[in-house]
């Protein structure tokens, strides 16, 4: 099929470099001259495992390309992605302003059926204002289908998510637009969910938040652990193998960040009061992920008693390993939270140093782990990296003033760094 991208971020090039491997003639289009650039080149913007390599295939075989132009896109394609930011506005809204931009070129450079498809993360109500920017801009008598197809990418693994995905959601109103998407959809093999276009736009965002409640679940349930002496690992795996629970997304650790569980919380908070519905379950989520954050420099502080003057070796930087993105990452806060009490800083992440280097003026990057544990009082663990998993704990300790870790993913078994005579500190395994 023919189709086109319009927003070559993270989930635009993902899907449209997808897409092609699947065989189908991909067009990517962006308003970002520098990134398109680069992309024709096979140069990466993000760092995704596989992606480039993906790219660089689809490129030589012709059947991915890159333009600044929508009108370009628009009209060599059936099949119209939208994908483009939606950033949080100040008030927990989501700016909608480039979705509207975007429907509104489609509209003006559309001269035959086009089918229109959200794929950016938008507010429930959203597809009817595209149809109605859509039919107020296009020429007369050219038809068109309006559709909902939301992303389930994890940074990480997006590809593999694309390629072996638990389910795909359409929204549709036509059996046009239906068929269109099976058929587009059908060389995956995967379950497919076909609501009305505001089920769909709902399932992405009551998902995201679900999966933020599992984790601000297991970490109030974290602390609860500290004050008694129980250990969140095993109270997980009880949790974990009851099939209605399951234990992806309960391992607790300083809180979730990234582009996503952020903003879509702050948008179904938003969404729901414009409704009528005060989701106080929500809030109290996105409250009790702040608090981890502080929860997390309790520990160090009552650890330190003075973190003034003090040199803390952080490892990681990015919301997640696997990944460069320091969007709303906790490592940012917790860092700026100690510098402003006097901390010196010193950091090392496999990707996301090059990201954070503007945003952390004052720390210290390093070359790798060891020389982030140099001379510091204390070795603080924010990214569950497999690097970091695999440390050398003998020269570690020798690097260390102290003998000090706050693990704050739960990566590390306490009675191993205990025999090796490490003062060990992690989320919910205090001994009482």
């Amino acid at each position: 099929m023919n189709i086109s991208i319009i927003g070559s971020g993270y989930v635009g090039l993902v899907t449209g470099a997808c897409f092609a491997e699947l065989g189908n003639k991909v067009i990517c289009a962006d308003n970002d001259t520098e990134k398109i650039s680069d992309l024709k080149k096979g140069v990466i913007p993000i760092y995704e495992p596989g992606l480039e390599e993906l790219v660089a295939n689809n490129l030589k075989r012709k059947r991915l390309r890159f333009t600044t132009s929508i009108k370009e896109a628009v009209k060599e394609s059936e099949i119209i992605f939208i994908a483009v930011g939606t950033p949080s506005l100040g008030n927990g809204e989501a700016d909608l302003t480039g979705i509207e931009n975007v429907a509104r070129q489609i509209a003006i450079n559309m001269s035959s059926y086009r089918l229109i498809a959200e794929k950016s993360t938008v507010p429930v109500e959203t597809g009817e204002w595209v149809k109605h920017t859509i039919s107020t801009h296009v020429k007369r008598n050219v038809k068109f289908d309006v559709a909902s197809n939301p992303e389930f990418l994890r940074e990480g693994c997006a590809i593999n998510d694309f390629m072996h995905p638990d389910r795909i959601v359409i929204g549709v109103e036509s059996k046009k637009a239906r068929d269109i998407l099976l058929s587009l959809y059908k060389p995956l093999h995967a379950p497919i969910v076909i609501t009305n276009i505001k089920s769909a736009e709902l399932i992405k965002h009551a998902s995201n938040a679900f999966l933020a409640t599992k984790i601000s679940f297991i970490n109030a349930v974290s602390n609860i652990c500290d004050k008694v002496g129980a250990q969140i690992t095993e109270v997980a795996e009880g949790m974990g193998l009851d099939k209605r629970i399951g234990s992806s997304f309960l391992n607790a650790g300083v809180g979730y960040g990234g582009s996503c569980f952020p903003k879509d919380l702050d948008a179904f908070i938003t969404i729901s009061e414009k409704l009528g519905y005060n989701f106080e379950l929500l809030k109290a989520v996105k409250d009790i992920n702040e608090q981890q954050k502080a929860c997390v420099l309790g520990k160090l502080k009552d650890a330190l008693w003075i973190i003034k003057d003090k040199t803390i070796g952080v490892l990681g930087l990015s919301f997640k390993p696997s990944t460069d993105d320091i969007r709303n990452a906790p490592s940012l806060d917790i860092i700026k939270a100690l510098e402003a009490e006097g901390a010196n800083i010193k950091v090392y992440d496999p990707q996301a140093m090059a990201k954070a280097r503007s945003m952390l003026k004052n720390a210290k990057f390093c070359k790798d782990p060891y020389q982030a544990c140099k001379d510091a009082d204390c070795l603080l663990i924010v990214t569950e990296w497999d690097e970091f998993k695999e440390l050398d704990f003998t020269r570690v300790k020798k690097l260390l003033k102290r003998p000090l870790i706050i693990d704050g993913r739960n990566i590390y078994d306490p009675k191993k760094l205990s025999k090796l005579g490490f003062i060990y500190i992690g989320i919910g395994r205090s001994e009482k």
